[in-house]
């Protein structure tokens, strides 16, 4: 399978080239020329097989360049019980007849960023060996929150590589600042930007737009790539675990084979809902993808309106891992929106990065509406759908799977659609303690008190155990102290590497 530029289709790329570059060389994001869609009989065949098998099967349709026993070996380095604490890798939980929740947090670093970032890696490694590549790649990465410490841990003392995470000062949980700050590994580097996400992803963008910066990178004997879900080996692992989701609801007689479901994805980038619009476009008949922002609600305006336009105030929100205006990823559907037409695509990007804003024709809007449907939820309406989905179930979510149920119930009172739900659900409860106890306990109940003191809290009240990499963050070193602005960025990643002296 053959690969090329969401803004020209003049460059056609093996996979393996493609997750090494991370970002195409005219800016715009690497597809695929055509989405592999499966027949009945061929999902038939996989609803019997675990995690691994699917992984390695769905993978295999769009990795044509790497051998079968590559992936599997990749996939089973990624998905196993030394790394994920879930002997299903993804499971569904069942709430109640029409919700169910996908849980994407059993991995290292407690969010649904494991899912992607345990196997990328070993698909980049693999594909550095098998094209030859003698130079060392450095990785980097904007977060909001869990991609970096999700990316630190995938790529940690990974031979070859480097990574660089750049995150926004005072713009993610504590729990998540000091996952990252403490990270270990002879080949990471944490650097704060002062600013919210969008400067860290901008930043980010900017430098590998930068030619004579490229140049001195390779000089040094690096290449550059990303970990960011711009790149299509982190993307596409993500498809996978919407469809072994919807195997696993027919393998286990919830739903029958004609019977169409919803996903519900709380998303700021784009990124997640994105992996299941191409599960859809492989033939899991999914009837309608709901797309949950919070108040920084860009998307929610978008699929609306058809007007992207991120000239708005921003805010920070207690799910900050969504606390984008710029969804990188929304690039790769607008593509299918212009039915392939690149120049189209390239024009409306162009008026994003010069006016902060661009429109789609009537026509396209009249599609995105066809398969998605946006909503979104404040802080208190998040808090409430904590507070009420843990009083009538027993289970806890965190504040982002929380903006997802609060839009879900929204899209159930404003279509009356019934058909049967997957919440995509990204992170433990416990990586939010200090909003998850306000919701179940009340503001007061946790005045004053640190995330440590938080998370044995949280334990004591629901009598949930502390997943193990949070529990041990309390005797952590801090080891990354950097803060820069935006502009300072390239300046860093210079005097991190000496770029300077070649």
């Amino acid at each position: 399978m053959l690969y090329h530029s969401t803004r020209g289709k003049g460059l056609q790329m093996s996979s393996m080239e493609v997750i090494k570059q991370g970002i195409a060389p005219d800016g715009g994001l690497f597809i695929p020329y055509k989405i592999p869609k499966l027949s009945m009989a061929e999902f038939r065949e996989m609803e019997k097989m675990g995690y691994v098998e699917r992984a390695v099967r769905i993978l295999s349709l769009f990795l044509t360049d790497y051998s079968a026993n590559d992936l599997e070996n990749c996939v089973h380095a990624a998905y196993n019980k030394d790394k994920f604490a879930a002997s299903e890798i993804a499971p569904v939980v069942k709430l109640n007849e029409n919700i169910y929740i996908l849980e994407l947090w059993h991995g290292p670093t407690c969010a649904f960023k494991d899912m992607a970032l345990q196997l990328l890696p070993h698909l980049l490694v693999t594909a550095l060996k098998r094209t030859g590549e003698d130079s060392g790649v450095i990785i980097l990465v904007a977060t909001s929150g869990d991609t970096g410490k999700a990316a630190l841990e995938g790529f940690k003392d990974v031979p070859g590589t480097h990574v660089v995470v750049f995150y926004p000062n005072e713009g993610v949980s504590s729990v998540q600042q000091i996952q990252m700050v403490t990270q270990e590994g002879s080949n990471v580097d944490v650097i704060a930007v002062e600013g919210n996400f969008d400067s860290a992803q901008s930043g980010v963008k900017a430098i590998f737009a930068d030619e004579q910066l490229e140049q001195k990178i390779r000089r040094k004997g690096y290449s550059l790539s990303s970990a960011n879900s711009i790149n299509w080996g982190r993307l596409i692992p993500q498809v996978v675990y919407y469809v072994s989701a919807w195997l696993e609801m027919l393998k286990t007689g919830e739903i029958t084979e004609d019977q169409p479901i919803n996903v519900v994805v709380p998303t700021g980038n784009f990124g997640n809902i994105l992996a299941a619009y191409y599960a859809k476009k492989m033939g899991v008949p999914i009837h309608r993808l709901i797309c949950a922002s919070n108040s920084n609600n860009v998307l929610t305006d978008f699929i609306n309106t058809g007007v992207y336009n991120r000239n708005r105030k921003f805010y920070k929100t207690a799910s900050p891992s969504m606390d984008i205006l710029i969804s990188s990823n929304m690039e790769r559907l607008l593509f299918d929106l212009a039915d392939g037409d690149c120049e189209r695509v390239r024009l409306l990007m162009e008026d994003l990065r010069l006016k902060g804003q661009y429109t789609i024709d009537d026509d396209s809007l009249k599609r995105l509406k066809s398969e998605f449907w946006g909503g979104y939820a404040d802080d208190p309406q998040t808090l409430q759908a904590i507070r009420s989905t843990y009083d009538a179930y027993g289970y806890l979510l965190d504040p982002h799977t929380a903006v997802g149920m609060h839009v879900y119930n929204q899209y159930r009172k404003h279509t009356g659609d019934d058909h049967k739900t997957i919440l995509a659900s990204t992170a433990s409860p416990f990586k939010f303690a200090d909003d998850v106890l306000k919701a179940v306990l009340g503001p007061d109940a946790v005045e004053d008190m640190d995330d440590i003191t938080l998370l044995d809290i949280l334990s004591r009240t629901t009598n949930k155990p502390i997943p193990p990499a949070l529990a041990g963050l309390k005797d952590k070193e801090i080891r990354h102290k950097t803060v820069c602005k935006q502009s300072e960025m390239k300046d860093v990643l210079t005097n991190l590497f000496y770029l300077n002296e070649v």
